[in-house]
């Protein structure tokens, strides 16, 4: 069963947005809520850096995310953020965004794929309040290790496209997220990167008609970060 807050009502014919970064966990969020079948999934909301084209903190380039909205048959709606973006600019670019979605695509959900931080669930929550959007959390409470070994299982391929420094070494920057990843992440380490250790780009799996391919560019060092730039190849990573 899907986990929606208390105040959630599904209608006859409930229509979501999957908040998409382009990483695993949006990626299973949609292949959680196509398998659960009570929500039809209407299409993708990526926010997009303006000065770069590319998603924020994933840093991943937007024709990528459009391969990935192709593959996965469904459109894909653009919030264009400014840089530097402040949190007032963010929030006023999503209102507009969920405010054209729910009156142009009838939409009444939003889904997320958040695993376990509170004061995120929170915040989204509380910005869902009054847009006459319930937010849903498919993922919600699972046990991360055990859904990292679920999404690797199921067929998921993904590359860690960020990484951060201060909680994992950089030399997991444009890994393969696989087993033998998930075996030698630290223990401190959490497997799905759910505290921020690390952000993915997703490539393949039961939620796409078909693999996206992808090649690995240069790996750098900015704003604190080690990113991974991947760029459309001919060939899925193995």
């Amino acid at each position: 069963m899907l986990d929606v807050t208390q105040d959630a009502v599904l209608t006859n014919h409930p229509r979501a947005l999957v908040a998409w970064s382009s990483g695993k966990d949006s990626a299973w969020a949609l292949h959680a809520l196509r398998q659960a079948g009570e929500v039809e999934v209407a299409g993708l909301l990526t926010t997009f850096n303006e000065a770069f084209d590319r998603v924020a903190m994933h840093a991943v380039r937007r024709e990528l995310v459009e391969a990935q909205a192709r593959a996965a048959g469904l459109p894909l709606i653009e919030v264009p953020l400014p840089w530097p973006c402040s949190n007032a600019a963010y929030e006023e670019a999503m209102g507009r965004a969920l405010a054209e979605a729910r009156a142009q695509l009838k939409i009444t959900h939003v889904a997320f794929g958040d695993l376990f931080l509170e004061d995120v669930r929170q915040y989204r929550e509380s910005r869902m309040q009054g847009t006459g959007l319930t937010p849903l959390f498919p993922l919600w409470g699972r046990s991360t290790r055990t859904l990292a070994d679920e999404m690797v299982h199921a067929g998921l391929k993904a590359r860690i496209t960020c990484v951060d420094p201060n909680k994992l070494s950089p030399s997991y920057a444009g890994r393969l997220f696989d087993g033998n990843l998930v075996e030698d992440l630290p223990d401190e380490v959490d497997p799905c990167g759910e505290r921020g250790e690390f952000h993915t780009f997703a490539c393949a799996g039961p939620m796409f008609a078909y693999p996206i391919p992808v090649s690995l560019g240069e790996v750098v060092a900015r704003d604190g970060f080690i990113f991974a730039d991947l760029l459309p190849g001919t060939t899925v990573p193995d």
